[in-house]
């Protein structure tokens, strides 16, 4: 799948561990390690970017302004806004790969024709919940960042959509659901993006291998009778889209029946017309 309607974002070009991108007005330079290729550079702008991002050898990394950044710009995606930063580890605050999952969300919950509640986790910044929201859900929001929820709730806000019904929530994810289980609340849909590692607020660690199952399998019971759907998501490279699908196949496909399917998601590249890939997206439907 590949994430193609875009008008504010452009991948322009990859070349030597390199993604030359458009984000509105602002192009930026950064890396991405499964770029492996050493093509030339042909494209003009990657003379012209504003920044660049280079990796440190001892992790992390910084960037290096070449023309002016503005420390906060938006970006839009059919109606929605998205405030955008330069952040300390390469990344600016979307991923825009993930618009072939919004696109999903919202036709699945617009199609229903009836009250939806979903559940995102490890919610970031939020443009999953955004897209649902203005697709007429209820939407409770989870990550275990305070910065990232304070910056989803920005987006809602310069979307429009700030006061339509939602839990904005500072939590550690497992520990939510497992509350939600004694509470009984149910959702029709889950979003999943978990991190391929991380900590919760209390100093938790998550190792996506090693937990990816057992926070699925503790979804199940807060899945409403007739669940829309299960969206999970993997940027790690040993979770191929055919495991995630054979995961919610069975532990879902087996109570609701429904389907399962997987693929990888990605990025459209205009200087080659090939597709860059992005990570994997495996997803269940009721």
């Amino acid at each position: 799948m590949r994430a193609a309607d875009w008008k504010d974002y452009e991948l322009l070009d990859t070349s030597a561990g390199e993604r030359l991108e458009r984000w509105g007005d602002v192009i930026l330079i950064r890396p991405d390690p499964q770029i492996i290729w050493d093509t030339p550079k042909r494209h003009p702008l990657w003379r012209q970017a504003n920044a660049r991002y280079h990796r440190s050898n001892t992790g992390g990394g910084q960037w290096q302004n070449y023309r002016p950044v503005p420390p906060v710009w938006k970006i839009g995606y059919k109606g929605l806004t998205f405030r955008l930063k330069t952040m300390g580890f390469k990344h600016t605050g979307i991923f825009p790969e993930q618009a072939v999952n919004w696109d999903f969300a919202m036709k699945k919950i617009q199609e229903v024709g009836r009250p939806v509640k979903i559940l995102n986790l490890f919610g970031y910044t939020g443009a999953a919940s955004l897209a649902c929201m203005k697709a007429g859900a209820h939407v409770t929001h989870v990550d275990a960042s305070k910065g990232m929820v304070a910056w989803a709730r920005e987006n809602a806000e310069a979307s429009g959509i700030a006061d339509r019904p939602v839990r904005w929530l500072v939590d550690d994810c497992m520990k939510f659901v497992q509350r939600e289980q004694r509470r009984g609340n149910t959702y029709d849909g889950i979003i999943m993006d978990p991190p391929s590692y991380g900590r919760g607020p209390g100093g938790e660690v998550w190792k996506l291998e090693e937990q990816l199952y057992s926070l699925v399998s503790q979804c199940i019971p807060i899945l409403s009778e007739k669940p829309l759907f299960f969206i999970l998501n993997s940027y790690t490279t040993g979770l191929s889209p055919s495991v995630m699908e054979y995961l919610l196949g069975t532990l879902l496909q087996t109570k609701f029946g429904g389907k399962v399917s997987s693929d990888e998601i990605g990025l459209p590249v205009t200087a080659s017309g090939l597709v860059l890939p992005c990570g994997s997206t495996a997803i269940f439907e009721g």
